[in-house]
């Protein structure tokens, strides 16, 4: 047997198994929502299908076991589950939660329980003493209770792609959340890949009960359309629920990284009053929300030492000269880079009529005093034509 032949089944396994992983803290902090068990439940089966139908796997279950194939009533029991499970998650996202919902849920657990409930008794009472890893659907599809057993869990897989399909059509134009939008693409082209893995195993097995021989569709042009299946509906799933999360991640991301200049130039004024220390693994957002506060903590302090007349002229200088993409964000950096200076040095307030609004203003403007500070060139330009107007007035 070659390992080339495993690969195929090994990357969807590891990516289902990944996925299931990232989603286990999730379910642990909310495994009475209804939707994320399920999509638990769904990775699980799954990934379960995929590691038992591996080849190497059969001939070790069919080995530690020592019940010649053995691992087809599993593989089977586990795709009926997974099948159930998708079919009730698609009636979750469609439906508003009511007693019918409810109830039609219910009945699809049972029916698929009694689905799995009759596979392990037609197996139990087949006679396949030959273990074979490849062909077992064709090899025995003339086998009593046995071709039973393997009709009964393509009848089954195909029944539920077959609704899950019509559901996903019939939903995709009404649904507007550009996610979940993706997330029913992945489901129909998943279920579709199911159907064409039903049909293949059906022209093969109905190939075999009229003396042809197509087991080539059973054993090769099948299997790729089961995982590419297990894949995309696991897809399917995941992404409208990752998908809003990891695009809130990304941004809290940039944003946190764009305060970092600000943050470092005011973080040493003044300890908080009750500073939290947050380590690597605190959530993004809480170290999100501690470094906006700090930030806004400083600003306050310093409300006194910021320079309204500076402001204004480091506004007037931005405005006038080229390449500054926002001279408001321009300005209150270099009023606060003064300001920061000032209160450092110990030297008093702004001397004068003050302007209330001018620490306001410098407040409301930190995220555009973030970017400017991430363009040293730009301020230093700014600070430099500052210099050289107030000496050509002063020369005046």
């Amino acid at each position: 047997m070659s390992p080339s032949f495993h690969i195929p089944y090994l990357l969807p396994t590891a990516l289902l198994a990944l996925a299931l992983v990232l989603k286990l803290p999730t379910f642990l902090r909310a495994s009475r929502d209804p939707d994320v068990r399920a999509t638990t439940l769904l990775l699980v089966w799954a990934t379960a299908v995929l590691v038992v139908i591996t080849p190497v796997n059969i001939e070790r279950l069919n080995d530690l076991t020592d019940v010649p194939n053995i691992a087809s009533p599993w593989a089977y029991s586990f795709l009926t589950a997974f099948c159930a499970t998708g079919l009730t998650m698609i009636m979750r996202w469609r439906e508003a939660p009511s007693v019918g919902r409810r109830r039609r849920i219910r009945r699809i657990y049972w029916i698929y329980a009694g689905v799995v409930a009759v596979l392990w008794l037609t197996f139990l009472l087949a006679d396949v003493p030959t273990a074979r890893v490849y062909d077992l659907d064709t090899y025995y599809a003339g086998t009593p209770w046995m071709r039973e057993h393997i009709l009964l869990y393509i009848a089954a897989h195909t029944v539920s792609s077959l609704v899950a399909v019509s559901m996903l059509w019939k939903w995709f134009p009404e649904v507007a959340n550009r996610w979940l939008k993706a997330g029913v693409v992945f489901l129909q082209l998943g279920f579709a890949s199911g159907l064409v893995f039903d049909v293949a195993k059906a022209a093969a097995i109905g190939a075999r009960w009229s003396g042809h021989d197509w087991d080539v569709l059973s054993t090769r042009a099948a299997p790729p359309f089961a995982l590419l299946e297990a894949a995309l509906v696991a897809l399917g799933f995941i992404v409208p629920q990752v998908g809003p999360a990891l695009q809130k991640w990304v941004r809290d991301q940039r944003e946190y990284r764009r305060l970092g200049p600000l943050w470092h130039a005011l973080r040493n004024l003044a300890p908080a009053a009750a500073e939290a220390r947050f380590g690597p693994w605190t959530p993004l957002d809480l170290r999100l929300l501690q470094r906006r506060q700090r930030i806004h903590d400083a600003l306050r302090l310093l409300g006194p030492y910021v320079d309204p007349a500076l402001y204004r002229r480091a506004q007037e200088a931005a405005r006038c000269g080229d390449g500054v993409p926002d001279a408001d964000g321009v300005a209150g950096a270099l009023a606060i880079s003064a300001a920061v200076g000032a209160y450092r040095q110990g030297g008093p307030p702004v001397a004068g009529p003050r302007e209330p609004q001018a620490g306001v203003v410098v407040s409301g403007r930190i995220e555009s005093i973030a970017s400017a500070l991430h363009r040293p060139r730009i301020l230093e330009d700014v600070r430099r034509r500052m210099t050289s107007t107030g000496s050509a007035h002063h020369h005046g």
